[in-house]
């Protein structure tokens, strides 16, 4: 018997078109190894575009939410979560800019890291979102696993605003880390509003060279970005959004994602857009270890 998706396609051609789009990692390359990937693939890609740079995901608010949570929304079914985290999670705080940045971490926080993902929060949120294991789906639980097990660091982490001084506190938590674990990758991914830092990330040349990639998840675009120098550092992105999203409509980002390949050809930049999928979809959905993998091998 051969599994397959609702479209008819064999479940392992689906796993390998979804390689293919993301890239193979050269030899010697930084790779995460697999965890939970059956339960966290992307069951059908329905369209690809820009060379596999920009694809269309198919979301079912059925299968995706209704038949993954035992809670809608707020409890996922346990088989999609491993404790295994907790073991080495802890709180945290660093005093920087006068200020104290709490947050909270997993896995090699204190030394010895080979890859630090750092999460940040939108609008509302703090750092206790990221780092909740039976939330949307399931998959911030994902990350913390896939860290923890391949010897790295998650961090969800607080800030004292969505401005220069926001960005400021994150970027000395990234200098910190840096020191820690010195040859560690660094993957910061934004959620929402939280999008604005790491585009202030991204235009600050003395913080973007901690960076080894960035995820915006339904993030607002910065059209400053273009202007600021920050294309020639070519620092990964990826860009993830629902076609619902009533907040940040998906067709603005596109058209920037398209500005961005237009102003650098061959920047690394991957857009994935989750159709029916709404604001919060992103953060939901998105493949990690596909993401990050890909990221990794840019270099």
């Amino acid at each position: 018997m051969t599994a397959t998706s609702n479209s008819g396609s064999p479940s392992w051609l689906l796993l390998f078109l979804a390689a293919c789009l993301f890239g193979a990692a050269p030899a010697g390359a930084q790779s995460l190894a697999p965890y939970k990937d059956k339960l966290f693939k992307y069951r059908n890609i329905t369209a690809s575009h820009f060379g596999g740079d920009f694809i269309v995901v198919e979301y079912s608010k059925q299968r995706d939410l209704r038949d993954r949570d035992k809670v809608d929304q707020r409890e996922v079914f346990g088989n999609y979560v491993s404790y295994r985290p907790k073991r080495s999670r802890d709180n945290y705080q660093l005093t920087a800019n006068g200020r104290t940045i709490k947050y909270i971490g997993t896995g090699k926080v204190e030394g010895g890291a080979k890859a630090i993902v750092i999460y940040i929060h939108g609008q509302g949120g703090n750092r206790f979102q990221g780092i909740n294991d039976v939330s949307f789906g399931g998959n911030f639980n994902r990350i913390q696993n896939l860290m923890v097990r391949n010897g790295g660091a998650y961090i969800s982490t607080e800030f004292t605003d969505f401005g220069a001084r926001g960005t400021a506190d994150v970027a000395a938590l990234i200098a910190y880390q840096k020191q820690l674990s010195p040859r560690a990758k660094v993957v910061v991914a934004c959620g929402s509003m939280g999008g604005i830092i790491c585009w202030n990330l991204l235009k600050n040349g003395g913080y973007a060279r901690h960076l080894d990639g960035i995820l915006f998840l339904g993030s607002p675009r910065d059209p400053a970005f273009l202007s600021s120098g920050a294309l020639s550092r070519r620092v990964p992105i990826y860009m993830g959004y629902g076609s619902d999203d009533t907040v940040y409509h998906w067709e603005d980002q596109a058209n920037f994602f398209k500005q961005i390949r237009a102003s650098a050809p061959g920047y690394p930049i991957k857009f994935t857009l989750f159709d029916t999928g709404v604001h919060g979809t992103p953060i939901r959905m998105t493949d990690w270890r596909l993401v990050l993998n890909w990221m990794f091998a840019q270099g």
